[in-house]
């Protein structure tokens, strides 16, 4: 993501200057849809979540290995569980 001194510099050149928007791409050295993007919004607008992230299958679970590994700070090192055994 660019900076907001770019993103106004742009903005500047294409609507106060009158520099073209392939120009502007050229002199920034960006995209053209980029310039595009900078001009359509005021604002950089961000990044947004498109859609929700899955749970992990290992929540169910993260109790039980943490009790494990609890359990194992006490024992010798030769006793304790390998992440394979938890697995």
């Amino acid at each position: 993501m660019y900076g907001l001194e770019i993103y106004y510099r742009v903005r500047r050149a294409v609507r106060i200057d009158g520099m073209s928007e392939r120009v502007a791409a050229i002199a920034f050295g960006i995209g053209r849809g980029t310039v595009s993007k900078m001009l359509e919004f005021s604002e950089p607008p961000g990044y947004q979540l498109r859609a929700m992230r899955l749970r992990s299958r290992m929540d169910k679970h993260a109790a039980f290995v943490d009790q494990i590994l609890i359990d194992d700070q006490d024992k010798p090192k030769k006793q304790r569980h390998t992440v394979q055994r938890i697995f």
